[in-house]
């Protein structure tokens, strides 16, 4: 088993259950029992929410390291490389350190069928303690409430924004969808919301728990200027903010939710106001709002519903005006994701779309997408099958100058930055 390389580790745990998801924290529990573990001497943050999870953790991460605290981040999906799901004082996990804690997972796992998404959760915990980590921040993968992450006990349980996703599995309404994320909320902890306004099944469950909730507008706030923004906590005011990389409103929330976390956690750590404006100015991750110009101007984006749609929307209509029919929108989409409400959102900035299979149990084809995309009369979209196909047919249909948007799933955001050499 030792001699098994990280790929041909993942490529056996997809195999070895046939469902990609399967909530229940039954199987995940009985394997995490057997393993030598324990959570770290200083607080384990879980970040659970429809959107903002990875900017939120990332700006977090950098917040608390400012102390000296080792960090351990754990995220979902990945981009390009699946290390990126395990992070160390920033630094992803290496092969070998992966490779051992699957080892481990197995000699103990006795038969339990755990899926891709378990195996990861319990080699990061292991990872984490292994690396003596003094905090964790642990990022839901889907949900909260049966998501693998969540048999380790938040001291501060972070949920960034619900909004209509994963129906499948977690209901068909915001309130159904947000008590199944604030299933991560601990009796007695603290609890955050960042965005507004709160869903009834989040107060119910921090209520159940006597759980303090932290809101946004309510126990913390922001201001935002023409060129700066300020923030007010419960006992923090921080003046004179930097933009956050992509200049948006739902980044400025992302910031703010992790600032009135930090403040709970540690006051000490919003004292150095320099030191947090270089880290607000400069935190930030691929694939989100990133702009790359050559003969056209590249935007990639991993938005995957709605949510994020609207939000991607605002952003490109704050940029230099580019005519529609000089924008092109590459898309590939995961088979059970509304594509309907997420094409929607963006159908003012083009009028022409090109869409990519992705893969995976999940994945969705590019003709199905591109029919989809047909009926709802948004503008033609011609399928294009893979990523690099689909980048050159938008190469050739747009105008030099022109704009192409690359969006819809993390499996082609990645591939597209690996494509134009930005990862």
């Amino acid at each position: 088993m030792r001699s098994r390389s990280l790929s041909d580790w993942l490529a056996w745990q997809e195999s070895l259950n046939p469902a990609e998801i399967e909530l229940g924290l039954e199987r995940v529990r009985l394997v995490a029992r057997q393993l030598d573990f324990s959570p770290p001497a200083g607080a384990v943050f879980v970040v659970a929410g429809t959107n903002g999870k990875g900017s939120c953790s990332a700006i977090l991460e950098a917040i608390l390291r400012t102390s000296g605290s080792r960090v351990g981040v754990y995220s979902s999906p990945h981009l390009v490389r699946y290390n990126e799901r395990v992070r160390v004082n920033g630094e992803e996990a290496t092969d070998t350190a992966l490779e051992n804690a699957f080892v481990n997972i197995e000699s103990v796992r006795a038969g339990v069928p755990l899926t891709f998404f378990e195996f990861g959760t319990l080699a990061a915990l292991q990872v984490f303690s292994q690396q003596e980590c003094d905090a964790w921040v642990l990022e839901v993968g889907l949900g909260g409430r049966l998501d693998a992450v969540n048999i380790i006990d938040a001291d501060y349980s972070i949920i960034t924004t619900v909004d209509i996703d994963h129906q499948d599995w977690l209901g068909d309404t915001i309130e159904k969808i947000a008590a199944e994320k604030a299933g991560v909320v601990r009796r007695g902890k603290p609890a955050f919301y960042g965005d507004k306004p709160v869903p009834k099944s989040i107060r119910r469950a921090t209520d159940r728990q006597g759980a303090t909730l932290y809101c946004l507008d309510e126990t913390y706030s922001y201001k935002v200027h023409e060129d700066t923004w300020e923030w007010f906590g419960s006992n923090t005011k921080l003046p004179h903010l930097p933009i956050p990389p992509g200049g948006s409103e739902d980044q400025i929330r992302n910031v703010s939710l992790a600032l009135a976390v930090a403040e709970q956690y540690d006051c000490a750590l919003l004292e150095d106001t320099e030191t947090l404006a270089g880290l607000i100015a400069t935190t930030r991750l691929p694939g989100r709002f990133q702009i790359y110009s050559a003969k056209h101007q590249w935007i990639l984006d991993v938005a995957h519903n709605r949510q994020a749609a609207a939000a991607l929307r605002d952003k490109i209509l704050r940029l230099e005006s580019t005519a529609v029919d000089s924008t092109t929108i590459v898309i590939g989409m995961l088979a059970d994701k509304q594509v309907e409400d997420f094409a929607r959102e963006l159908a003012g900035v083009t009028n022409r779309w090109v869409t990519c299979s992705t893969g995976g149990i999940r994945g969705g084809g590019a003709e199905q997408l591109a029919d989809c995309i047909n009926e709802l009369q948004v503008g033609p979209a011609m399928p294009a099958g893979t990523i690099e196909q689909g980048m050159e047919m938008a190469r050739t249909l747009t105008p030099e100058g022109g704009r192409i948007l690359v969006c819809g799933s993390f499996l082609v955001v990645g591939p597209a930055l690996e494509l134009l050499g930005l990862y």
